[in-house]
């Protein structure tokens, strides 16, 4: 009788003692479960092809999002087609969400280094492409105020397949036309070297 009364005693106690879940945690939005699949619950995603979208600002989230929906300047398949279920708020609260989450670290492969450090800290004069670090700053965390997203810890293929799409005119809603004039100038070695070199820079 004594060892159930102290069992049932322990239970009580370490019940009433438990951690409490983390804010993010509770404040999950109901559809989260749409991004999570492919994007992680912490915005680290598992397919190098799909972005990390933890501690990208807010804002550029958003518009992404907004983008996506409308179908005019960014699309994809799987995307226009959630972001076509998601009502304004839906999106507000998912890009806060993840927002918050932690921004993910990569590496960056040693033969990449040099050059890409050159593109994104210096640009190349030559082919009159502009350094990177000009609006996504020296440790790639962006400005969102200007709306120049975070790239630090970016995946690097992911990052390659943006530029590409730049490039090629299937992406068209940067500031001003920037990133497609920009990719326009760079050939495929340019955009994997910075691509890496951006995966691990934090």
């Amino acid at each position: 009788m004594k060892k159930i009364i102290l069992a049932a005693m322990l239970l009580a106690f370490s019940t009433g003692f438990a951690a409490p879940e983390s804010e993010a945690v509770q404040n999950r939005p109901e559809k989260i479960s749409l991004c999570s699949a492919c994007h992680g619950e912490n915005g680290s995603s598992n397919n190098p092809l799909w972005p990390n979208l933890g501690g990208q600002h807010v804002d550029y989230l958003l518009k992404q999002l907004q983008d996506y929906k409308a179908g005019k300047t960014r699309a994809d398949a799987s995307m226009t087609g959630i972001a076509a279920t998601l009502t304004p708020q839906d999106m507000e609260l998912l890009s806060a969400y993840y927002a918050k989450q932690p921004v993910a670290h990569g590496k960056v492969p040693k033969r990449f280094v040099k050059r890409g450090e050159e593109l994104y800290r210096g640009g190349d004069f030559d082919k009159h492409i502009t350094a990177c670090i000009a609006c996504h700053g020296p440790r790639g965390t962006g400005n969102g105020q200007a709306g120049f997203p975070l790239l630090s810890g970016q995946h690097a293929p992911y990052t390659i397949a943006q530029l590409q799409a730049f490039k090629n005119k299937k992406r068209s809603n940067d500031i001003n036309h920037i990133m497609q004039d920009i990719s326009r100038r760079m050939s495929d070695e340019d955009m994997e070297a910075v691509a890496y070199y951006i995966q691990g820079l934090h």
